[in-house]
C-alpha cells in the first residue's frame, strides 16, 4: 500500500485546452493558488506575471481573483471564450 501525506488539499484543479493557450486553475485549502493562461498571464501565491513582467498581487477573494485574471488575460491579448 502506498500512502502519501499532503498537508493541504486541492479544492479545485482544472485544465482547459483553448486554441490559443492552455488555461490552468488550482486553488488549495491553505490559500495557495495558481491561475495561468499559457505563459502570457500567471497568478501565483501573491504574485502576478503578465508578459514576463512580475508584480505583487493581493488576493482579496476568489471572485476578485477570477475577475482580475480574466481582465489581465484580455488586456494582454488573450481570449478565454
Amino acid at each position: 500500500m502506498l500512502w502519501c501525506y499532503k498537508p493541504y488539499m486541492a479544492l479545485l484543479e482544472e485544465t482547459v485546452l483553448l486554441a490559443a493557450a492552455v488555461v490552468r486553475i488550482e486553488l488549495h485549502d491553505d490559500l495557495r493558488y495558481r491561475l495561468s493562461y499559457g505563459e502570457l498571464v500567471v497568478y501565483e501565491n501573491g504574485r502576478r506575471r503578465i508578459r514576463g513582467r512580475a508584480s505583487a498581487y493581493e488576493m482579496r477573494s476568489v471572485e476578485q481573483l477570477r475577475y482580475d485574471f480574466e481582465r489581465d488575460v484580455e488586456a494582454a491579448g488573450g481570449r478565454l471564450a
